[in-house]
């Protein structure tokens, strides 16, 4: 199963306002799991960067200056992705902006109906818990100490290995064989403890003493007509 983590940089916020998208970032996922093939490329918006922007991802409008446009790497963008689901943390935004650019260039929107959103899959899994990508690496042990500044293709990458995370993990011990090790330990040492055989036990005997017939005889004796003599 292919999958695609995508992010994406811009100039802002609004991008029927006039923002536009500076930096796209994905990778190729298969069964969960990240490969080693990737798209990523720079974009010239070809407008000035807003300081708030450039605070966030510290790509300037000179840096980018030098870069293609959005026409130029749009047919390679979209041959990457092909029609595989799309794995977005906040996908309304990314997608928002990239349908923007697409609609420029009187090509077809990505759907929605494509997207795997991993907001709305950590609010269900950690009610209550920041869901932004930092404190989801947090929680799962996933280095980040890169992340300075937002990245598109190093927030993609940081993005699969919470979606993994998110889907329950890297899947240990479902090999078969003899030589199976799981997490270090061979799989004879993981095998469930045998019970050794226990010694059976004699039947109990319920049967009353000469004791208690004396002291139940007596018992019956103070009541009034009791129904067990009759």
């Amino acid at each position: 199963m292919r999958e695609i983590s995508l992010d994406t940089e811009t100039t802002g916020l609004n991008p029927k306002g006039g923002d536009r998208v500076v930096e796209i970032g994905c990778v190729e996922m298969i069964n969960h799991i990240a490969t080693d093939n990737v798209f990523h490329v720079y974009i010239n918006p070809q407008r000035d960067m807003p300081a708030g922007a450039f605070k966030v991802h510290g790509l300037s409008e000179e840096f980018l200056r030098g870069h293609d446009v959005f026409a130029k790497i749009a047919d390679d963008f979209l041959e990457f992705i092909g029609d595989d689901p799309l794995i977005i943390h906040n996908a309304q935004f990314d997608i928002g902006f990239l349908n923007a650019e697409l609609d420029r260039l009187g090509k077809p929107p990505l759907e929605m109906s494509r997207t795997i959103d991993t907001v709305p899959m950590a609010r269900k899994k950690f009610p209550g818990a920041q869901a932004n990508l930092d404190a989801l690496c947090r929680r799962f042990g996933i280095d980040n100490s890169n992340r300075q500044l937002h990245g598109a293709l190093l927030d993609a990458e940081l993005l699969a290995e919470v979606y993994l995370e998110l889907n329950g993990g890297r899947q240990t011990g479902l090999g078969l064989g003899e030589d199976l090790e799981v997490d270090g330990l061979d799989a004879e040492d993981n095998a469930a403890p045998q019970i050794e055989t226990q010694t059976k036990r004699e039947a109990r005997v319920f049967t009353p003493t000469a004791q208690e017939l004396e002291r139940h005889e007596a018992f019956l004796n103070e009541l009034s007509d009791p129904i067990w003599k009759l």
